[in-house]
Order: structure tokens, then C-alpha cells, then sequence
């Protein structure tokens, strides 16, 4: 294998050009960005770049010196639109076409899009830098304080809604069609635990409410309106309703896809020396038992590192080896931390272990079938870490519950 073409230039492509050089392989890797900027971390874009505290070389994932010891191909700003497994080429929006010996497909997900939604001013999604500048941009911009609506309560958007709220002073609504945000993977009790930091602070977390049109002046976003027919004013709105993975440009390919590109335990796609990593990436977690489709930044890194790995052993004749797991997410919302590990669900048993949802200060543990399944923690990292190791060994729950009352004790 001489020629390994990594489409994607974020965390999990980054990821796999290192660990590709880690690893030995001293051959020509080839990085196709859809964006024209170098890799950046996204995490901040909804918080201390958001908020104007951090600026571009701040988020930079590594320093341009860093990027040249790799001596990596870039071919940024131009997107791969097609892929042949036949004669292993990609075929990029500038008519480039790139063949390979080896192929990591890490190109994540964009912005599930608002049906219907009118082409205005003052419309924000935010997954990109670009997304961000010009959200940061348009919050700067108000002479008074803005009326920010968001529209989906998941992380990035209450990020977005703390970050208005903090830096910008801006009045903030979030509109949430569940009984309570992050309710599948929370549970009603502790995503209203979320919901009641926002409202300590000022934000407004409304549940349970459909949006049935977005309204305007002519020009410019004016308000949301709502399913009983009553009307949020707004300067500014942020769609935040999850994500699509991008695997458009793979229709025809030959590959499984099935909401991401369905790969097995190695991360293998199916076809020989083609791997992918990322926010795409569909595979069967054995810690879990089950299939599983990912978007933390732990997990794309992780999994970046490993498609290398596994992308030249293969080419060596040696065995991959199955990629697991524990998912883990971080999140700050104002003054909060929020971690949360493993796979849990708003079904399960909820314990908990530490602290108090009314202090704002907790962990919480989640149990089904007799296993330990995830780990909340606000505002007390030390206590919640250790839980990933328990999960990783897939404890008990009565394990999980004695290791959290030997702590506590």
C-alpha cells in the first residue's frame, strides 16, 4: 500500500493521518476537506469561540508546523462527490480525481434542516466555523441585547442558548417538541435537571411545544411561530434539530447505508481497504450489544486512530482488531459540567450516587437488565470519571451501586 486517501479533515480524519504515520506508513496520504480551512475543533465553536473569547488559532486542532512534520496532501475547500470501489477512485467537486491503495471515509454529518424554512436573515444552523462566525457576527451586531430563539434543546443547541445568554446578554428562548431536553438518553427528571440550569440563568426552556413556521419581515427572521398559534419574537434563530451523516456522495457506491455507513466491528466498510471513522460510522459495539452510530468527539478520535490501524494491518496480511468503546460526551452550559459515559436510555433504572439534582451538583447512574449502562455527572467530574473503567468492564449494576456507596462513604 504506497497511496491512502482520507476523505474528511476534521477530528477523525486528522486522527487517522497521525496514527497512519505513528504507525510507520511513509507513503502518500492524501486529506479532502469539504471546508476550505484547516482542521479546527468544533466544541468551541458553540462556546468560548462562539462567545468571542477564542479566536481561530485557538480552536486550530494542530499548528501548521505540526501539520507539515505529517507531510500530508491537502486538497481543502473542494468536496469528494463520488466514490468507485471498482477502480478505487474518489472523484472531488473540482473534477480531481484521486486513486488510492487505501480509503478512510471520515466526511461526519451536517445540520438536519428546519422543513420549510424561509431563506432570511437572522436563520443560523451551527456545525461549522463558518456557522459560528456568522452567528457570533450577528449576535454581536445588536445594539440592545437580541431576542435569540432556539429551536431543539440538544447540546450544541443549549451551548448556543448559554453562550447568548453569557456573553451577549441576549433575551433566550429554547423551544423543545419532548417533554424535557435530551429526554431519550436523560430520562423527564434529569433532562428537566438540565433544563432547571438554564432556568437559574435566565433562559427560557419551554417543552413540549411543535413549531409550525418561522416568520419574517421581508428580509429578516421576526419570530417562531408555534403549533397553537401563538408567536415568539426573535432578532435571531438557531436550528439545532441534530444532524444528517454525509453520505451522499456515496449513492452508488456499493456501500450499506443505512442513516451512516454501516461498517463492522473493525470499522471495516465492507470492502477491502476501505474504512470509515466518525460521526458516520454505523458498527456493532460488543461492550453494548448493539449497533450504534456515535457523534462525540471521543469516540470520532478514537475511532479515527483505529481505522488507520486496522486499514495497514489488513494491507499487511495481519488480523484488525473489533473496535469498542464507552461512549463520552463533556458539555459546559454556564457554571455547569455535564458528562455523561456510556449508552443509557430514558427507560432505564435511574439511581442517585452523589450530590443533589436540586443543588445542581450530581451523578447519576443508569441500570437495565442487571448492568450498569451510562453515567451522569454535573458539576463533579472527579466523582463521575471513574464510572467509564465500570462500564468498560461491564459491572453489575449492584457492582456499579457498591463502587458508587464506597465512594461516597
Amino acid at each position: 500500500m504506497e497511496n491512502v486517501v482520507v476523505v474528511g479533515s476534521s477530528l477523525a480524519g486528522l486522527r487517522a493521518a497521525e496514527n497512519l504515520r505513528t504507525l510507520g506508513f511513509g507513503g502518500v496520504i492524501t486529506v479532502v476537506g469539504a471546508e476550505r480551512h484547516l482542521p479546527y475543533d468544533r466544541p468551541p465553536l458553540s462556546k468560548k469561540f462562539l462567545a468571542g473569547e477564542w479566536q481561530l488559532e485557538q480552536i486550530a486542532l494542530r499548528k501548521p508546523e505540526m501539520l507539515g512534520e505529517l507531510n500530508l496532501t491537502l486538497r481543502l475547500g473542494s468536496p469528494a462527490m463520488s466514490l468507485d470501489t471498482v477502480t478505487r477512485s474518489v472523484t472531488l467537486g473540482d473534477g480531481e480525481v484521486l486513486h488510492y491503495d487505501g480509503l478512510i471515509i471520515a466526511t461526519g454529518a451536517s445540520c438536519r434542516p428546519l422543513p420549510n424554512a424561509p431563506a432570511l436573515a437572522g436563520m443560523h444552523e451551527l456545525r461549522t466555523l463558518d456557522d459560528s462566525l456568522s452567528l457570533r457576527a450577528d449576535l454581536e451586531s445588536r445594539n440592545t441585547p437580541g431576542r435569540l430563539v432556539v429551536i431543539g434543546a440538544g447540546f450544541i443547541g443549549l451551548e448556543a442558548a448559554a453562550t447568548a445568554r453569557r456573553a451577549y446578554g441576549c433575551e433566550v428562548t429554547v423551544l423543545e417538541g419532548l417533554a424535557a431536553p435530551l429526554v431519550r438518553a436523560l430520562g423527564p427528571e434529569l433532562g428537566n435537571a438540565i433544563a432547571a440550569v438554564h432556568a437559574d440563568n435566565g433562559v427560557e426552556v419551554r417543552c413540549g411545544v411543535q413549531v409550525a413556521g418561522i416568520e419574517g419581515n421581508g428580509t429578516s427572521v421576526s419570530g417562531v411561530r408555534l403549533g397553537d398559534g401563538s408567536l415568539i419574537t426573535a432578532d435571531v434563530v438557531l436550528v439545532g434539530i441534530g444532524v444528517v451523516p454525509n453520505t451522499g456522495w456515496l449513492e452508488g457506491s456499493g456501500l450499506e447505508l443505512r442513516d451512516g455507513v454501516v461498517c463492522d466491528a473493525t470499522l471495516n466498510t465492507g470492502v477491502a481497504g476501505v474504512y470509515a471513522a466518525g460521526d458516520l460510522v454505523r458498527w456493532p459495539n460488543a461492550l453494548f450489544g448493539e449497533e450504534m452510530r456515535v457523534e462525540h468527539w471521543t469516540t470520532a478520535s478514537e475511532q479515527g486512530a483505529a481505522a488507520a490501524a486496522n486499514l495497514l494491518a489488513t494491507s499487511r496480511g495481519e488480523p484488525a482488531t473489533p473496535f469498542t468503546t464507552v461512549p463520552f460526551f463533556w458539555s459546559d452550559q454556564f457554571d455547569a459540567r455535564i458528562q455523561y459515559l456510556g449508552r443509557g436510555s430514558g427507560d432505564d433504572e435511574v439511581r442517585i450516587v452523589a450530590g443533589s439534582v436540586d443543588e445542581r451538583r450530581f451523578v447519576a447512574l443508569y441500570g437495565s437488565k442487571g448492568k450498569l449502562r451510562a453515567a451522569l455527572g454535573v458539576s463533579m467530574p472527579k466523582v463521575v470519571m471513574p464510572f467509564r473503567k465500570l462500564l468498560a468492564e461491564q459491572a453489575s449494576w449492584d457492582e456499579a451501586l457498591a463502587f458508587a456507596a464506597e465512594r461516597a462513604g
